[in-house]
């Protein structure tokens, strides 16, 4: 079984012709559409960012301080904590207080 062609009668719409609604392919040509397009260069795509950041953004920070601040404090505590209780493990005085609470 061969799958069936695409039709192709050379009425193809191109940017000047207008298609229609659903079905009403009238080919007619567009009137009354314009387009103005602006080169990347001419754009300012970071025009009034840091404006913008010194009145808004550090308001927004300042209201996210609890969800960020508070967790990264105490995971940076439990590392803390984690890391000394490790070195006291493995220092000599460590192994001695292990020994002597073992009974060695």
């Amino acid at each position: 079984m061969r799958p069936s062609q695409a039709l192709s009668s050379g009425t193809t719409p191109t940017g000047k012709t207008y298609t229609g609604w659903w079905g009403n392919f009238s080919q007619t040509k567009q009137k009354g559409i314009v387009q103005y397009g602006l080169s990347s260069y001419q754009q300012k795509p970071f025009a009034g960012v840091f404006r913008g950041y010194l009145f808004g953004g550090f308001s927004r920070i300042m209201h996210q301080i609890p969800y960020f601040a508070l967790p990264f404090a105490s995971g940076y505590f439990v590392y803390t904590w984690g890391k000394t209780k490790y070195e006291y493990y493995n220092s000599k005085e460590g192994h001695h207080a292990m020994a002597h609470s073992e009974g060695h």
